[in-house]
């Protein structure tokens, strides 16, 4: 065989191996492989609208409906099959309320779908399906409706126009609530043009769960009227409420005010829509006491034996913590260290525990840490380890609460502990999630010893002097053994304590042998009046008289014949202090002078009320310039840095 033959056999054979590799090739693609490319090609030449999951619902504890989404309608467009993008645009303004140009630039886009409006109603729908307009069409979806109104609307937050939550509980169970999304199908051509005979298909997208929340619709608008009122009465720059149930941890209610409306969200100001009971925090003051109290009852170095002499202040590490009482309270019972809110001797509790063991205390509390509570940008609070460079005036102001700072959800639970016998329960706002294969509780952290039931009870026994007695006297409510503190701190502002901008509060639990509810009213930046047992006080019995109320709370008998004559309270709000003073001691009334001021800005019992003769009368006074309530003197720093 000559080399020509032998090249030309070669090349011959080189091409049957290339024919029979590209044929089995082909055999492989169009055989084993025919159902792979079929649906891929399918796939290409199909167009998919996503269809929106009819989003769940939220309700109260009671099944009310809070927050439900209805049907409504999403109008798109194909651009490729819009015949007359000019003619289409002005019937389609007219239809939707949209400006012409804007549709038309729609239009006119080189894309697969353009949405065009997004929850329309069914009438405006029904009118762009009667348009018959090529290119445009109509497909379900939901928007969000609140049948009662704004009911927590801090709480419940808000959905965006593509039905994902945006603030509140919307954000945090969105997952939960959204739902699965479906899908209307249809097959096109190469121009985007849909195939008369083609493929169709439409798969409705499955409705998301529904949130039970542990919040009551009636308890929540009592609350969110009170808070109102409050705020508005005192002049406070921001109110809050918060109501809880201690023995499970369920939140009640939350109301802070100034509010906003969740059909309008977006006209409102972001700060209005804050839940600050779990996204703000603040130096509680003396509500703080009732925790030091019990920490020092539990490690055993203060009893109800206790006793202390207050000359006005107490010498802590070369700085002088004063109390806010100038002239001191002189000696004192345990129980009359809280009724008379004396600084020196929680400082000095404080200081008795030691940094270790008051911070391994307040741990145990969760201060200082984030409770899990089940909404979003909740904040930890600042507590900070014992060290070196702590000074220990630092730990004595702690005691009776600044220097800390704590978010409101975590003050409320400690009052809860020490109203449920100790046990710590972490609040919460969902009391359970339901789908459609059943319901299950909320992931929260679970319930826990804090502290022994015995001490709880004595502490919620030297919370109930503090009202029957002492500064929280406004706070009681007939047939009911309230248990409560006020407090009255000032703001830090750049790293100091301001002299005129206060925090006013009261937190407390009733009935104090089986409570029902526990709450907490803070009001930011009061005018004139702050003191807690003035304004805060009132507040609480009366929200406390109505949600005991409503709760079907029996009230103990109070109604007795008194055996020593009654008297007439005379109103001396805005008289001299000194003349206030000599005018009820005219009357046989016993005086007891509250703030360093010269005039007289509130007193209790309130004007015209019917007492004992020779009852105690406390009036309190306006603060002088240059003057500080509940706070160290000279202490450079409110957190020891």
């Amino acid at each position: 065989m000559s080399m020509v033959q032998r090249r030309i056999l070669f090349l011959l054979l080189m091409l049957l191996g290339a024919v029979v590799l590209l044929g089995g090739r082909l055999a492989y693609l169009q055989l084993w492989q025919n159902e792979f490319y079929q649906a891929k090609a399918l796939e290409q030449r199909l167009q998919r609208i996503p269809i929106e999951g009819l989003r769940g619902g939220i309700y109260d504890r009671s099944g009310v409906p809070l927050a439900v989404s209805v049907s409504a309608h999403t109008v798109y467009a194909i651009p490729a099959e819009v015949e007359d993008a000019e003619a289409t645009a002005q019937k389609l303004a007219a239809i939707l309320s949209l400006d012409e140009e804007f549709i038309l630039q729609r239009l006119q886009k080189h894309s697969a779908v353009e949405w065009l409006k997004k929850k329309i109603t069914d009438e405006d729908a029904r009118a762009v399906i009667t348009a018959r307009l090529p290119g445009i069409g109509v497909v379900p979806s939901s928007t969000r409706i609140y049948p009662y109104g704004s009911v927590a609307p801090q709480v419940l937050g808000f959905v965006g126009i593509d039905n994902q939550g945006l603030e509140g509980l919307e954000l945090y169970y969105d997952d939960f609530l959204r739902g699965t999304p479906g899908e209307t199908i249809f097959e096109r051509d190469a121009q985007g043009r849909a195939l008369e005979d083609g493929v169709r298909g439409y798969l409705p997208g499955q409705r998301g769960g529904d949130l039970i929340l542990t919040i009551d619709i009636f308890i929540q608008r009592i609350a969110e009227e009170e808070v109102r009122r409050a705020t508005l009465e005192t002049g406070s720059r921001l109110g809050l409420i918060l109501v809880s149930d201690p023995q499970t941890g369920e939140i009640l209610a939350t109301a802070i005010y100034p509010s906003f409306d969740l059909e309008n969200f977006a006209d409102y100001p972001a700060a209005n829509r804050k839940n600050i009971a779990v996204t703000d925090t603040y130096e509680p003051g003396s509500t703080f006491k009732a925790v030091t109290a019990a920490l020092a009852l539990e490690e055993g170095v203060a009893t109800l034996q206790s006793g202390f002499f207050d000359p006005g202040y107490i010498r802590v590490s070369g700085w002088n913590v004063r109390c806010w009482n100038r002239g001191g309270h002189g000696p004192q019972s345990f129980v009359e260290t809280m009724q008379n809110s004396c600084n020196p001797y929680y400082a000095k509790l404080a200081i008795d525990l030691g940094p270790e063991r008051f911070y391994d205390g307040l741990v145990r509390f969760n201060l200082g840490h984030k409770t899990g509570i089940d909404f979003p940008g909740e904040m930890a609070g600042i507590l900070r380890a014992p060290s070196p460079s702590i000074p220990l005036v630092t730990w004595a102001n702690m005691g009776f609460g600044q220097g800390l700072t704590v978010t409101p959800v975590q003050l409320l639970a400690c009052f809860g502990a020490i109203a449920n016998k100790g046990i710590y329960t972490p609040l919460h706002y969902v009391k359970e999630l339901v789908t459609e294969e059943g319901s299950f509780p909320p992931d929260i952290p679970e319930a826990r010893q804090v502290i022994a039931a015995e001490i709880a009870e004595t502490t919620a026994y030297v919370l109930r002097m503090a009202v029957e007695r002492g500064s929280g006297k406004r706070a009681e409510v007939p047939g009911y053994d309230v248990a409560g503190k006020t407090g009255t701190a000032q703001l830090v502002e750049h790293g100091r304590y301001s002299h005129s901008k206060m925090v006013t509060s009261f937190a407390g639990f009733a009935p104090k042998d089986d409570p029902k509810m526990a709450a907490l009213l803070v009001l930011w930046e009061p005018q004139g009046a702050f003191y807690g047992g003035i304004i805060a006080s009132p507040v609480f019995a009366r929200l406390a008289e109505k949600v005991l109320t409503y709760l079907g709370v029996e009230r103990k008998a109070t109604s007795r014949v008194s055996q020593v004559r009654q008297v007439i309270v005379p109103d001396v709000g805005g008289l001299d202090v000194e003349e206030a003073a000599a005018l009820l001691r005219r009357q046989q009334f016993r005086v007891e002078v509250v703030g360093p001021g010269t005039r007289v800005i509130g007193q209790v019992p309130a004007p015209k009320a019917e007492v004992d003769v020779g009852s105690l009368v406390y009036i309190y006074t306006d603060l002088e310039s240059g003057e500080e309530v509940e706070a160290a003197a000279d202490q450079p720093s409110p957190y020891g840095a």
